[in-house]
């Protein structure tokens, strides 16, 4: 593409996010696609989905990561490997010297985080962790915060859930989390305090500048068998402290494709001493109720049951949500926004080190929830 600044490379293809993130940064005439790639050693259906992707997007499929990041066209990596293999490429990228666009969450170890920070502090180069942040919404209850409306800050609640699965299957009763978490993705299902938290932890983080400093956490089992089999939560309660002793409280998981209008509740409570605000993903919005065949879920893939990826939601033929369209702006995607951040020569607002901070409190949640007590942040190293 002529006048494109950006050469973007893909690492990672089909059923993962990559799905979406290449598509936005494709729609974008300040970048161009160069190639896909992965780690050599990747299994066969991992590297049939590469391929994939690839093709559809009309790009080559590199098979040899160091190779293709060698490339002096690539100038941003976007990152969607899974989470166990998250930290390793990312280092290698950065020292590659390439900015990154990363996945949510950050990686599963604190170690592992301490890693990419280290590697691109060392190697100076740009990073970003999908968030919302570049949501209006985000960012209208981030004008709000900053021009004191509120009066002073005293509480923060935030609900984070996708309405996505069939419910219903598990087996109800006291979940007992490991620790630390063994495998954060399968097939079926994700780590969903991992997953979906992530968002209001670095939402809350962005919002206030301030560092959380403890967490208790409780883990639960109540929507999904095929957690349950994988031994991972879909539902996850919060207790936080930050700084000045301000609690904030986050409620996060998966519940089900018919749970909710839309594709789930993403709200904040700002609790100040003049003033209590509700922000809320889902307004401003249209309700509209008309006599046309209801909503019901799709078919299950049986390749993603919880209904994790575009293209397999596409291959069963799921139908949009249409009873809450959205009225409000139009949100800038995540991609142009960290474009914005690189053609300024800025870092992002939730670059590596920003990430490493929400691992951090995952791995305490994780931790504290497996114990049934409080932990204390920062983490010992």
């Amino acid at each position: 593409m002529n006048g494109a600044r950006f050469g973007i490379l893909l690492v990672t293809g089909s059923h993962t996010h990559q799905e979406n993130y290449a598509a936005a940064f494709a729609a974008d005439k300040r970048c161009r696609l160069i190639a896909l790639t992965d780690e050599a050693n990747v299994d066969r259906r991992r590297r049939e989905l590469n391929e994939r992707l690839a093709k559809s997007l009309s790009i080559p499929y590199i098979p040899e990561l160091d190779k293709a990041i060698a490339r002096k066209d690539v100038d941003v990596v976007s990152i969607c490997a899974p989470p166990e293999r998250r930290a390793r490429i990312a280092v290698r990228c950065a020292q590659a010297g390439k900015h990154l666009y990363l996945d949510k969450s950050l990686c599963p170890q604190l170690r592992e985080a301490d890693d990419i920070v280290a590697a691109v502090q060392k190697a100076g180069v740009k990073s970003h962790m999908f968030s919302f942040i570049s949501q209006p919404w985000a960012r209208a209850a981030k004008r709000l915060l900053d021009g004191k409306r509120l009066g002073r800050l005293l509480a923060i609640h935030a609900d984070t859930y996708f309405a996505k699965g069939r419910p219903g299957s598990a087996k109800l009763g006291r979940r007992k989390e490991e620790f630390p978490p063994q495998r954060h993705q399968v097939l079926e299902a994700k780590r969903e305090v991992d997953n979906c938290g992530v968002y209001p932890i670095t939402l809350i983080r962005w919002l206030t500048g301030k560092r959380f400093r403890s967490v208790y956490c409780v883990t639960s089992n109540y929507f999904f068998q095929e957690h349950q089999k994988h031994h991972v939560e879909d539902f996850g309660v919060l207790s936080c402290t930050m700084d000045e002793n301000l609690p904030v409280t986050i409620s996060t998981g998966r519940y089900g494709w018919t749970s909710h209008p839309a594709a789930g509740v993403n709200r904040l409570v700002l609790v100040g001493t003049e003033q209590t605000l509700v922000i809320d993903a889902n307004r401003p919005r249209l309700e509209v109720y008309t006599d046309e065949t209801p909503w019901t879920p799709p078919n299950v893939h049986p390749q993603d049951p919880m209904g994790f990826w575009t293209s397999t939601q596409e291959e069963v033929h799921t139908r949009p949500k249409t009873t809450w369209p959205a009225a409000g702006p139009r949100p800038q995607t995540d991609a142009s926004y960290f474009l914005d951040r690189l053609a300024a020569n800025r870092d992002s607002e939730i670059n590596a080190a920003e990430a490493a901070l929400a691992t951090e409190l995952l791995v305490g949640a994780y931790r504290s929830a497996s114990q049934r007590a409080v932990v204390t942040l920062p983490l010992p190293r």
